[in-house]
C-alpha cells in the first residue's frame, strides 16, 4: 500500500507546475539589447524544457518499476496466502477427521459398553433364576427322599417281597391264623385294625400265587442296561420300553398336549396336585382349553385337557414353571402316574440309590411295566 501511494503522489507531482522557475517576459520596445537577450532566454526555456521533460520520463519510469515490484511483492504474498490456507484447510480436514473417528470410536465403546452392562444383568438375572429353580427343586427332591427313605426303612422293616410281612398282611395268612388273630387287632395300627375288622365279617377268599419266569432276552437287555445306567432312549433297553409301554401309555387324544406331557415327565418337571374341594374361581377361555372346572366344586363333571371327554377331575397337572393348569381325569392321572413311577425308579437306579440284585431290581421293572400296560388299558385303582 506504501508503495501504491508513493507512485500517485509522484504522478500528481508531474502534472503540477515546477515551483521555482521563473518564466521569461518578452523585452521591451525600448530596449536596446533586445536581440541578444532573445535568443539567451530561447536557449534557457530549451534546457529547461528537456530536463524537465528528462525528470518526467525518470520519475515515469520509477513508478513503473515500483508498480512492477509492487504487483510482484503482491502476486508473492499472496501465494503465501494462498499456500498458507491451502496448509490449514487440509489440517483442519485432518483434525475434523480425527474428531469424527474419535467420536464414533466414542459412541461405539459406549454402546459395547451398555450391550456388555446388559449382558451381564442378563446373564446374572438366569443365574439367579435358574439357582433358585434348583434350590427349589433340590428342596422338593429332599423332601420327597426323606419321605420315600421312611417308606422304605418301614417296610424293609416289616416285610421284603421275597418274605412278605403277614401281620401286616392279614389276607395272606390262612383261615385259622387269621381267626387266631381277631382278639388282638386292637393293639395294632388302625390300618391293621381296619383290616381285622373286615376280616370278621368277610370270608377270606382264597390267595392266588402268580408264577414268574424271568425272559432271557428282557433280562440281558437290563444287565447291559445296569452296567452303564443312562436314560438315553437310544439303548435297548429303554428303547423296548418306550415303544411297547411308555409311548401308548401316554398316547392320548390331544396329541400336543401329549408330546408335551411325555417331554416334562422325562425332564422330571411335571407336577400332579388333587383339586381343592372348596368353590373354585370361575374360568372361560383358558378354563375351557386347559379343561379346567366351569366355577362350582371340584368334583363337578368337566372336560378331560387329554382325553377331550367330559370326567370327573380331581386332579391337574402342571408342566415345568409355566403356571398354566390342565384337569385330568382319574384314567390319565393313573397313566401319567404309572410312567412317572417307573422313571422315578430307574432314575433311583441310575443315581446308586438302590441297593439290592440284579434280579429283584429287573422285577421291580417288569411290575412297573405291568402297571403302565394295566393303565393303558384302562384298569386303576378305585381311590384315583
Amino acid at each position: 500500500m506504501s508503495l501504491f501511494s508513493q507512485a500517485s503522489f509522484e504522478e500528481d507531482s508531474q502534472n503540477q507546475p515546477a515551483v521555482g522557475h521563473w518564466k521569461t517576459l518578452m523585452p521591451s520596445k525600448g530596449s536596446k539589447e533586445e536581440p541578444e537577450t532573445g535568443c539567451q532566454d530561447a536557449r534557457g526555456v530549451d534546457e529547461t524544457q528537456s530536463t524537465e521533460q528528462l525528470n518526467v520520463s525518470r520519475l515515469r519510469s520509477s513508478s513503473v518499476e515500483i508498480r512492477e515490484k509492487g504487483s510482484e511483492f503482491l502476486k508473492e504474498e499472496l501465494h503465501k496466502a494462498q499456500k498458507e490456507l491451502k496448509l490449514k484447510d487440509k489440517e483442519c480436514e485432518r483434525l475434523s477427521k480425527v474428531r469424527e473417528q474419535l467420536e464414533q470410536e466414542l459412541e461405539e465403546l459406549t454402546a459395547s459398553l451398555f450391550e456388555e452392562a446388559h449382558k451381564m444383568v442378563r446373564e446374572a438375572n438366569t443365574k439367579q433364576a435358574a439357582s433358585e429353580k434348583q434350590l427349589r427343586e433340590a428342596r422338593g427332591k429332599i423332601d420327597m427322599l426323606q419321605a420315600e427313605v421312611t417308606a422304605l426303612k418301614t417296610l424293609v422293616i416289616t416285610s421284603t417281597p421275597s418274605s412278605p410281612n403277614r401281620e401286616l398282611h392279614p389276607q395272606l395268612q390262612s383261615p385259622s391264623k387269621a381267626v387266631f388273630r381277631k382278639g388282638h387287632g386292637r393293639n395294632k395300627s388302625t390300618s391293621s385294625a381296619m383290616v381285622s375288622a373286615a376280616s370278621q365279617n368277610v370270608t377270606p377268599e382264597p390267595v392266588s400265587h402268580e408264577c414268574k419266569e424271568v425272559d432271557s432276552i428282557l433280562f440281558a437287555e437290563f444287565q447291559a442296561w445296569k452296567e452303564s445306567p443312562t436314560l438315553d432312549k437310544s439303548c435297548s433297553f429303554l428303547d423296548r420300553i418306550y415303544r411297547e409301554d411308555v409311548g401308548p401309555c401316554l398316547d392320548f387324544t390331544k396329541q400336543e398336549l401329549s408330546e408335551l406331557v411325555r417331554v416334562a415327565v422325562e425332564q422330571n418337571t411335571l407336577t400332579i396336585e388333587p383339586v381343592a374341594s372348596q368353590t373354585l374361581p370361575v374360568v372361560k377361555v383358558s378354563a375351557e382349553e386347559c379343561g379346567g372346572p366351569n366355577g362350582f366344586r371340584s368334583q363337578i363333571v368337566t372336560k378331560c385337557a387329554l382325553s377331550g371327554l367330559s370326567r370327573t377331575c380331581k386332579h391337574r397337572i402342571m408342566l415345568g414353571d409355566s403356571g398354566n393348569y390342565y384337569y385330568i381325569s382319574p384314567s390319565c392321572r393313573a397313566r401319567i402316574t404309572a410312567v412317572c413311577n417307573f422313571f422315578t425308579y430307574i432314575r433311583y437306579i441310575q443315581q446308586g440309590l438302590v441297593r439290592q440284585d440284579v434280579e429283584l431290581m429287573y422285577w421291580e421293572v417288569m411290575r412297573l411295566r405291568r402297571e403302565m400296560s394295566l393303565a393303558k388299558l384302562g384298569f386303576y385303582p378305585s381311590e384315583m
